[in-house]
């Protein structure tokens, strides 16, 4: 083969020289920095080791591009002669195309590191977790079906869409869910898990308890037993309801929870104007509630007397204004309540240096694109001053 024939081919011989020796400088040098870490460094790890399983592709790049070299030769002769290939392009550069290839293999090798995210440089930190604890009293009397706030809407469930709200502007405080009717019961305790805390406020509905009535009272009780008292937090509890109480042990449920530091907020759900309450049956509504003379019961808001629970409870109380339950008064008298500090921990955290690998990596794959493995015209003139 002549001088201009060698323009035309690609060696494999010093490509496989070349590949020999970029795996033993690079794994050379790998293995020795890793030494040093791990004796010199205590705190250096891999936050994800197992990646490191994706080297084992680094074989199947090195015999591809063999494979790929003595797939150009074989076509070049099998497809075109000389005559025709020498007016096409000026010839393959070895050098080239070996350098690219290295460009290439480093780059590859640098970016399978920063995905193992090498960390060192480790802090103890400390994190407090400061808030109250808060129990949510939720009315699901028949009353709550009532639909004088919003058309379309019935007092619990916007009163469901409140709580859900409330939840998403709290931080770092504990909630746990009373419902109550004619009698209450704890529908979970006290969690700082607010999405569990939606999970359960999705399942509340009025034929959760059979009996009838609106005993706040009993559920201001129910919510005083859910506290922890031995945990030294400060706590309140937000009552939703029509107010239409039939007992009369509110009043003095919210005094005796302020005298145990406890603050009782209201939130009043309905219109001061006499309603009917719908009935449903699967999910459609066949009549209203009628008493034992055959006669249209109305519902309608107590204000008075959510008002006076809330005097009692050294709270406050607000008015559901459409689906704005006007949560903001609630949420001011909850951040005048002096938080404590319900959890302490110190934890150690790492500092990432996968930029480190990363940045170099995507640096060499970019250079690696814009070199051709073509011949250049100045290669022509070096061999023509030979």
């Amino acid at each position: 083969m002549n001088i201009e024939n060698k323009k035309y081919h690609l060696y494999n011989s010093s490509a496989v020289i070349s590949i020999i020796i970029i795996e033993i400088l690079f794994w050379s040098i790998s293995y020795l920095t890793l030494q040093y870490l791990v004796t010199n460094v205590e705190e250096f790890r891999f936050q994800y080791p197992s990646l490191l399983w994706v080297f084992l592709i680094i074989p199947i790049i090195d015999i591809s591009w063999l494979f790929n070299r003595i797939w150009k030769n074989k076509a070049l002769k099998q497809y075109a002669s000389e005559s025709v290939v020498t007016s096409i392009f000026n010839g393959f550069s070895n050098t080239r195309s070996i350098l690219k290839f290295v460009l290439f293999r480093i780059g590859i090798g640098l970016v399978i590191i920063a995905l193992t995210n090498p960390q060192y440089g480790e802090n103890e930190r400390t994190v407090e977790s400061k808030g109250i604890d808060i129990m949510i009293a939720l009315d699901v009397s028949k009353s709550m079906l009532a639909e004088d706030i919003v058309e379309g809407y019935n007092r619990l469930k916007i009163a469901k869409i409140g709580i859900s709200r409330l939840l998403d502007q709290l931080h770092g405080d504990h909630v746990g869910i009373v419902v109550f009717a004619g009698e209450a019961y704890k529908q979970l305790p006290i969690t700082p898990d607010y999405f569990v805390a939606k999970l359960f406020l999705k399942s509340i509905q009025t034929q959760m308890i059979s009996s009838q009535g609106t005993d706040i009272g009993n559920a201001i009780d129910q919510c005083m037993s859910s506290f922890d008292f031995s945990r030294e937090t400060n706590k309140a509890i937000v009552i939703l309801s029509d107010g239409e109480d039939h007992e009369e042990q509110a009043i003095e449920a919210a005094k005796n929870a302020a005298e145990e530091g406890v603050v009782t907020c209201t939130i009043g759900m309905g219109s001061t104007k006499g309603v009917p309450i719908p009935i449903f049956r699967k999910s459609k509504k066949v009549g209203v509630v009628k008493d034992k003379n055959n006669e249209t019961v109305l519902t309608k808001l107590n204000e008075e007397n959510l008002i006076s629970i809330a005097q009692a409870g050294d709270g406050t109380y607000i008015r559901a204004q459409g689906l704005d339950l006007q949560l903001k008064k609630i949420l001011e008298r909850i951040k005048k309540i002096e938080k404590s500090t319900l959890k302490k921990e110190r934890y150690s955290s790492y500092d990432d240096q996968f930029q480190w690998f990363l940045i170099p990596g995507l640096l060499l794959l970019l250079l690696n694109v814009f070199i051709s493995e073509k011949r250049g015209i100045i290669e022509d003139q070096i061999k023509l001053f030979k």
